[in-house]
């Protein structure tokens, strides 16, 4: 697993990446952030009242002397931030309105990173996925030509790395989606070092079974093909064939995919998920993420149930996609 975040921590090292966090007064996150601050890795920012965050951090005895804590009720630049929101919602949000919504730390948090006062936001150690991506679409929005973000693990296994996709956001994606889910993920692999070989998965291979959800795979294949016609794409496959040469020599001996495969896109968001907790739990595999993809500027997503090692390594993903 180091290795994979020692090219993470290369690429951001000497960055000086500010990156976000709105759960300034979670354990798991003082614990991360100050870590980070203490490497000297990326510079992390933390939301919530000083007084209330220091107290936190002198409990569990950690250094946040060289962190700074913006309270939203206390931010200099909030009157700016509000006129900022307003003009981003385009008359979705009142002036008043505002001023409500922005007190929320992860809503203040995305509007930091939108003011370009930070690079990047990691939340979700006390708040559920819905609370951190809302704002995000709200606020950041997706990238030009792209319409959905997406959520990617990263699988780790000694020196295997393999992207699964995607297994956190989108639960029944169309051919457009999965064309856009696969282009991503392969600028996503990148980060990773990993030479991006995208595999469309189904139920079938190669036309071995005909069904609506097949021909969703086999347009979508087309249709990533046509957004970017460098990419190593093929499919539509099932799993086997696309990771075991043996059986794609059998089932797809014209694929450009010859069982070599590291970037795997799921139908659906219930095969992604169900396939990722299979790896993680039977394969041994370490899940990395979710990832958020598509986003004009990053924002990701902890479970509730993380340590503090996954904020760390969260934040230098974050960090990672900023500097991009």
């Amino acid at each position: 697993m180091s290795n994979l975040f020692d090219e993470v921590k290369a690429q951001v090292n000497g960055k000086n990446a500010a990156i976000v966090f709105p759960e300034g007064l979670d354990e798991r996150v003082l614990t991360a952030a100050s870590r980070l601050s203490s490497e000297g890795v990326l510079k992390p920012i933390l939301v919530g009242n000083k007084e209330a965050v220091q107290k936190k951090a002198d409990e569990l005895k950690v250094d946040i002397s060289s962190i700074s804590v913006l309270d939203p009720q206390n931010y200099e630049k909030f009157d700016e931030m509000v006129q900022k929101f307003v003009e981003r919602r385009k008359g979705k949000a009142t002036e008043e309105a505002a001023r409500k919504i922005l007190l929320d730390e992860n809503y203040f948090g995305t509007m930091l990173v939108y003011m370009n006062e930070a690079d990047g936001l990691v939340s979700g150690a006390a708040h559920s996925t819905a609370d951190t991506v809302r704002p995000a679409l709200q606020i950041i929005k997706t990238k030009e030509g792209v319409k959905k973000t997406s959520g990617v693990f990263i699988m780790v296994r000694d020196n295997e790395k393999y992207v699964f996709a995607d297994c956190a956001i989108n639960i029944a994606p169309d051919s457009n989606d999965l064309a856009e889910i696969a282009v991503e993920s392969a600028a996503t692999a990148k980060l990773f070092g990993v030479d991006p070989r995208v595999a469309m998965l189904s139920f079938s291979t190669k036309g071995s079974a005909k069904s609506e959800e097949t021909e969703k795979v086999v347009e979508a294949l087309a249709i990533a093909k046509e957004k970017d016609a460098s990419l190593v794409i093929d499919g539509e496959f099932q799993f086997d064939a696309a990771i075991v040469p043996s059986v794609a020599a059998k089932k797809a001996p014209g694929a450009v995919i010859q069982g070599d495969a590291n970037v795997f896109v799921f139908p659906s968001l219930e095969a992604g998920n169900i396939g990722y907790k299979i790896a993680q739990r039977l394969g041994g595999f370490e899940a990395v993420g979710p990832i958020l993809q598509g986003l004009n500027m990053p924002v990701n997503d902890l479970s509730r149930g993380c340590s503090a090692e996954d904020v760390y390594n969260l934040a230098l993903i974050t960090a990672a996609q900023a500097v991009q």
